[in-house]
């Protein structure tokens, strides 16, 4: 279930929830990766957009404003940044969520996941 500690413009959750919530209603939901080129290539959700968190403020515009967002990284420290430059963009923070525990673990879950570019 997604959390949101006090004072945090967006929702937490993990791998398995936000995988879940993929499954249920793929249609409303991007994944954003943020992690630099030379992880992307090593395994990432299955269908994400890669934008490094370096070239977010610049790329802002390519992430739809009318899905709920699942930006994820290697650990929740980038994808948390993600999470908080979007809401500053305007985003709804409704829709603004951070897979905090990763790609490592969401690829341990066996979610579905694409490797290279």
């Amino acid at each position: 279930m997604p959390r949101q500690d006090p004072g945090e413009p967006y929702y937490r959750v993990d791998s398995n929830e936000a995988n879940s919530m993929l499954n249920a209603d793929a249609s409303s939901y991007v994944v954003v990766d943020v992690r630099r080129d030379d992880e992307w290539v090593t395994g990432h959700p299955t269908g994400a957009m890669h934008i490094p968190i370096d070239d977010l403020p610049g790329r802002i515009d390519e992430v739809p404003r009318d899905k709920k967002i699942l930006f994820i990284c290697a650990a929740g420290v980038r994808s948390g940044l993600a999470c908080e430059m979007a809401a500053s963009m305007g985003y709804d923070t409704e829709n603004l969520f951070n897979v905090e525990d990763g790609v490592p673990t969401w690829m341990e879950g066996k979610h579905p996941t694409e490797f290279g570019e």
